[in-house]
């Protein structure tokens, strides 16, 4: 199943959710007339594309229909998906990982799916051909290592870990350690999603990533931050006070399959000029996918 596939089916109820009201838009349609335009702001902030990127990608469609002499229904729809596209279309899509070690340090809140995410990130990157080395840096969580150590397992990587409670940038230290030993092609760390203690959370990601760019001071390295598709706008609060700690260079998007609300990417990376470059939508080792705008509003409206 292609990437089309899985995140049309992923974003089955999204899809639906917004067909109840987008579909009858344009199935009704009869002009783009000011009821058009506001039914249609209404439908996408529904669809947790958020008020600030609903009302902008409206204006821009008002402007481009008046522009072209757009008058039917499907021309218009096309029109829209094109100005959505390029909304999420704000940087390069693939993993920065150039160098032998490159780093990604995966942030993001507890429950988000982000060691899952990691090890889902593992079993892609050692498909490729490079050798993962994975780091167990959130020990503050209960039981974090010991189930990032499963995915170590089950994607046939390396891991480094210490004890419950010990300090996070000692075990990035270790593991870079060992990655120049093993001649590790990626490091990916798992952090504390601690976001409720933000001042905590800035000092011990600040320190891990002085850790990194002494150790490592020519190494590539992303800032990776996971997103729960269902959480909606909170997900894009929480974006937004991840970038100002820890300065994201990229998202991926989680459990899109679960959610009536997919339309959260969107307002992530239109609103923070971050790019989305992962989504996922399921429980199996291939769900995470490299992200692909075009499909993804193709499944979306």
């Amino acid at each position: 199943m292609g990437f089309f596939e899985k995140i049309k089916n992923g974003l089955k109820k999204t899809r639906t959710a917004m067909a109840n009201t987008f579909g009858g838009i344009f199935s009704g349609f009869s002009g783009a007339n000011e009821e058009f335009y506001e039914e249609l702001e209404e439908s996408m902030i529904l669809a947790d594309m958020g008020v600030e990127t609903s009302c902008k990608a409206v204006e821009l469609l008002r402007e481009r229909v008046k522009e072209e002499k757009l008058r039917d229904a499907e021309e218009i729809r096309n029109a829209l998906k094109d100005i959505l596209v390029q909304m999420l279309n704000v940087g390069d899509t693939a993993l920065k990982l150039g160098t032998r070690p490159s780093v990604v340090l995966v942030i993001g809140v507890n429950g988000v799916g982000k060691t899952t995410t990691i090890g889902k990130l593992a079993h892609a990157l050692s498909a490729q051909g490079k050798k993962v080395l994975l780091c167990a840096a959130d020990t503050f969580r209960a039981a974090a290592a010991d189930q990032l150590e499963i995915w170590a397992n089950r994607s046939g990587v390396d891991i480094v870990r210490q004890h419950e409670g010990a300090d996070p940038a000692s075990v990035v230290y270790d593991a870079i350690a060992a990655a120049k030993a093993r001649g590790t092609d990626v490091i990916l760390c798992d952090t504390a999603g601690r976001l409720h203690n933000k001042a905590n959370l800035m000092n011990e990601l600040g320190k891990i990533s002085r850790i990194i760019d002494r150790e490592l001071p020519d190494a590539d390295k992303e800032v990776l931050l996971v997103l729960d598709g269902t959480t909606g706008q909170n997900g894009l609060m929480q974006a937004k006070q991840f970038k100002e700690i820890a300065g994201v260079t990229a998202i991926a998007l989680t459990r899109l399959g679960g959610t009536a609300k997919g339309g959260s990417g969107v307002a992530v990376g239109e609103a923070l000029q971050i790019p989305v470059k992962y989504s996922g939508g399921g429980e199996q080792m291939d769900d995470l996918m490299p992200f692909d705008a075009q499909a993804f509003i193709d499944a979306l409206i």
